[in-house]
C-alpha cells in the first residue's frame, strides 16, 4: 500500500531523495579530495599518496600547516592549488549547506515527524475519521475532539494542509483524494468506527460513502449533501445518514425565531468549555452487565452526574424519561447528558460502548 504522509508524498520516495541528495554532496567532496591528491602526485612524483592527501587535506581546510609538497618556482602547482582551495570551498560549503537545510531548518525532522505520523495512523483502532477540508470538516473535527474521540482527517486539497494545521493541531492528517481507495486504506478505514464524507460535492462524497462501505462493511458512515436530491443515491451507496448543512441552517433559524430559549440552552452547551455538556448515547451490546436490570438498577446518578433523558428499545421504539421499572434489553440504547467523562463512566459501568472512544480517556 502507498503510505501518504501530511503532505501526500510518498515518505520512502522523500527519504529516498534525501540520501541522494546527502550523498551527492559526500561524493564531491570525495572527489574533490580525491582530484587534488592525485595532482599533488602529478606535481611532485617524488611525495607518497598519503603526503599527497595530507597537502589535499590542509588545503581544503585552509589550515596552513606549511607546504608538503614544494611548489617553490612551479607556477602551474600554485594554479592548481589556488583552485583546488576555490573548488573544494566550493564542494565544503554546498556539504554543509545540504545537512544544515535537513537539520537547522527541519527538513530531516519534518520527514521523520511525518515517517512517525504514518506509524501512529497504521497505529489507530476504532477511530473516526473526517473527509474534507473546509470548514464543516474542521467544526466536525473539532466537536469530536471536544467528546474525546479519536480523529484523523483526510485532506483532499494540499493549499489547505496549513490552514488544518492550525485549526486543528496534533490531529493526524493524510492528503489525498478520499476518492479512492489508497487514501481511505492509508486513513485506517477498515479499522475505523466511523467516517465523514463532508467535501464539497456530492458526487465525492457519493464515491467516498460507496468506497468505504465496500472496505469496511461495519463502518458507519455519514455523509454531507449539498443538494437535497443527492440524498437517496448516497444512502442506497452505503451511507447510514446523510446531513444537509442548508437544511440543518433553515431548522436553526426557524428555532431562533420561535423558541429562543431552547436555542440558547442548546447553545450554551455546546459552547460552555468548563462543563462541555453533550447529549450522547450508550450502547447496550451482548455482554453487557446492564441486560436485565431495571433502569433504577442501573444507578447511573451513583456513578455519573449525567441526566437519563430516553431510553430506544432494540425494536426501535422509544421511551422519554423512561420510568425506573423499566427492563435494559440487549440492542437498545440509553440517551444521557453530560459531560463526555459523565457518559464514558456511565459506560464503563454498564460494560457497554460509545463509538470511538478516545484512547487517552481508555488509559
Amino acid at each position: 500500500m502507498t503510505a501518504f504522509d501530511v503532505y501526500g508524498n510518498d515518505l520512502d520516495e522523500e527519504l529516498r531523495l534525501l540520501r541522494v541528495r546527502l550523498a551527492g554532496a559526500a561524493l564531491f567532496m570525495v572527489a574533490v579530495t580525491v582530484v587534488g591528491t592525485i595532482g599533488y602526485r602529478v606535481i611532485d612524483p617524488d611525495v607518497s599518496v598519503v603526503d599527497a592527501f595530507y597537502m589535499t587535506a590542509i588545503t581544503l581546510t585552509t589550515v596552513g600547516y606549511g607546504e608538503i609538497v614544494n611548489l617553490e618556482g612551479n607556477p602551474g602547482g600554485r594554479v592548481f592549488t589556488a583552485l583546488l582551495i576555490l573548488v573544494g570551498m566550493g564542494a565544503a560549503l554546498y556539504f554543509v549547506s545540504t545537512a544544515t537545510a535537513f537539520v537547522v531548518e527541519g527538513q530531516l525532522g519534518h520527514v521523520f515527524r511525518r515517517r512517525q505520523m504514518e506509524k501512529n495512523i497504521r497505529n489507530l483502532s476504532g477511530h473516526l475519521i473526517v473527509c474534507g477540508s473546509g470548514a464543516t470538516a474542521v467544526y466536525t473535527t473539532q466537536e469530536l475532539l471536544a467528546v474525546q474521540r479519536e480523529v484523523l482527517i483526510v485532506c483532499p486539497d494540499a493549499n489547505q494542509v496549513g490552514w488544518l494545521d492550525r485549526e486543528l493541531p496534533g490531529v493526524p492528517k493524510v492528503l489525498g483524494d478520499p476518492t479512492l481507495d489508497d487514501v481511505l486504506k492509508a486513513a485506517g478505514v477498515d479499522r475505523a468506527a466511523g467516517i465523514v464524507a463532508c467535501t464539497d460535492s456530492d458526487k465525492e462524497n457519493l464515491v467516498v460513502s460507496l468506497s468505504a462501505r465496500q472496505l469496511n462493511p461495519e463502518i458507519r458512515i455519514v455523509s454531507r449533501v449539498v443538494d437535497i436530491d443527492a440524498a437517496d443515491k448516497i444512502r442506497q451507496v452505503g451511507a447510514d445518514a446523510v446531513v444537509s448543512p442548508t437544511h440543518i441552517g433553515g431548522l436553526r433559524l426557524a428555532s431562533e425565531l420561535i423558541r429562543p430559549t431552547v436555542v440558547s440552552f442548546l447553545d450554551l452547551m455546546l459552547r460552555d468549555k468548563d462543563r462541555n455538556l453533550r447529549v450522547d448515547e450508550v450502547g447496550i451490546a451482548e455482554g453487557s452487565a446492564a441486560i436485565g436490570s431495571t433502569i433504577g438498577g442501573l444507578q447511573i446518578d451513583e456513578v455519573s452526574n449525567a441526566l437519563l433523558m430516553a431510553y430506544k428499545s432494540a425494536d426501535g421504539d422509544w421511551h422519554y424519561n423512561p420510568p425506573a421499572t423499566r427492563i435494559v434489553e440487549p440492542g437498545s440504547v440509553l440517551i444521557l447528558m453530560g459531560t463526555p467523562e459523565d457518559i464514558l463512566s456511565v459506560s464503563d459501568h454498564l460494560g457497554s460502548s460509545v463509538m470511538a472512544k478516545s484512547a487517552e480517556v481508555d488509559n
